[in-house]
């Protein structure tokens, strides 16, 4: 037997997530992502209009070219769930390799919109839907089995590669959600049934393992939804959320509020209406039946129209824009670019946490400031992770007992934070706990 894993992209940062498992020169690419952080940095840059090596070197889609020196043949492109910094370089690199696209519904819904608004390359890659639960044989040697798993996304799921010499599991990315309000909670059984019968290697995402405990349910997040909105004196003001527009759990619970508040939920965003959109169209998610959706700006703009004439007390309004993005949404209502204005004790919720990086703080802050001078009554704390915490994956490890272990989705701090709790539980680094940088590869190889 021979097993490589290839570190492609996500090994020294959050993002731009990119492996490749190669068993026996049989390849499989598990994810291409982008890093948002650089796509901010170019924001005023269409990334749809841009040649892939340009990206690369920009630091925002993963460095594939590694791959050319990997012996063997891909043999699929496997998604794990419909986020960007996993889904986001499709459009750049899978053209690249002959080999059909894998993915839940709801995520292969997700690429066909990204491949219809690449304006570069052509991708014509087969697109094979793989429901959670079931298996697909992808040579006459791996079979792919998606295991159903919560994230803060519909449809996501950990891939297993199911090989004569035991299973690779990809777990990038993951919580253990037993009270989800979109979907089920995971497939324990399955995950134990796999660590019964073997586990080879395991890569693992990293980036929340340097937090104690277990990450809290969505159901969690609803509930303090319902103290914000339900239990405050807001019945004569503006109310907006602003959240992830990916979260349809989220936004689920705070469309059901808003109906309980009397309130027309209004999705209001380009990515909004695609993210909810889809998901509604395909079954995952069912929002109340007076909700409205607008994207486009003329569109906005007659919504905020209305709303102001109708009364903004009618109304609550879920937003992009909880990073302070210049562009987004709530950043143009908070600095009068849309017909609607703030007036003081309107409530604004934000039910995300601020992406740790120098630029969405600033963001933030000026954002906050704007609506404090305004008079707005603000509200943080909404929320809650879509990443497993530091026992969740103490809890993962002894269900799987991997032979070897690949932390991932994380700089080298996240990393290490893993390797430590993984040396907690019997493994040693440099034997059976590695940690790699972009572009690095590590071969297993036994005598069966």
């Amino acid at each position: 037997m021979q097993l490589e894993v290839v570190a492609i992209g996500g090994y020294e940062e959050v993002g731009r997530n990119m492996t490749a498992v190669n068993i026996d020169g049989e390849i499989i690419i598990f994810d291409m992502g982008v890093r948002l952080d650089r796509i901010m940095i170019h924001e005023d840059t269409d990334i749809s209009k841009m040649h892939s090596l340009n990206l690369i070197e920009m630091g925002v889609i993963p460095d594939d070219t590694v791959m050319k020196n990997i012996e063997g043949e891909v043999k699929a492109i496997v998604l794990t769930h419909g986020h960007l910094d996993h889904i986001g370089a499709i459009t750049k690199l899978a053209h690249r390799y002959n080999a059909p696209i894998i993915g839940t519904p709801y995520t292969l819904e997700l690429v066909k919109r990204e491949i219809l608004s690449e304006k570069k390359f052509d991708v014509r890659n087969p697109l094979i839907t793989l429901e959670n639960g079931n298996k697909l044989d992808l040579t006459a040697n791996i079979t792919l089995e998606f295991v159903k798993i919560t994230h803060s996304i519909p449809d996501a799921a950990m891939a297993v590669l199911h090989t004569p010499y035991g299973a690779v599991v990809y777990g990038n990315d993951f919580k253990f959600d037993n009270f989800p309000v979109v979907g089920e909670k995971p497939d324990y059984k399955a995950l134990k049934r796999i660590g019964k019968q073997g586990v080879i290697a395991m890569v693992s995402e990293s980036t929340r393992v340097d937090f104690e405990g277990k990450t809290a349910s969505e159901g969690v997040a609803a509930n303090l939804l319902k103290n914000d909105l339900l239990g405050t004196d807001n019945e004569d003001n503006a109310v907006v959320v602003t959240t992830f527009s990916s979260h349809i759990a989220r936004i689920k619970s705070i469309t059901d509020i808003a109906s309980k508040m009397g309130r027309i939920p209004v999705l209001v965003g380009r990515s909004m209406s695609k993210y909810c959109g889809i998901a509604q169209d395909i079954g995952l998610v069912k929002f109340p039946k007076e909700t409205k959706i607008c994207w486009d700006p003329s569109s906005i703009d007659k919504t905020f129209h209305q709303i102001m004439k109708d009364g903004k007390e009618n109304y609550l309004m879920v937003v992009t824009g909880h990073q302070g993005e210049e562009g987004a949404v709530l950043s143009r209502m908070a600095t009068n670019k849309t017909p609607f204005r703030f007036e003081k004790y309107d409530q604004v919720v934000f039910s995300a946490d601020v992406i740790p990086n120098p630029m969405n703080a600033a963001q933030r802050y000026l954002l906050e400031a704007r609506l404090n001078l305004a008079g707005v009554r603000l509200f943080k704390g909404a929320h809650v992770s879509g990443h497993a915490a530091k026992e969740d994956h103490r809890d993962i490890l002894r269900w799987l007992q991997p032979e070897h272990l690949i932390p991932a989705h994380g700089d080298f701090n996240l990393t290490s934070a893993y390797a430590k709790l993984a040396e907690e539980e019997g493994f040693r680094l440099g034997e059976d706990v590695h940690l790699l940088r972009n572009g690095q590869s590590l071969k297993f190889e036994r005598v069966i």
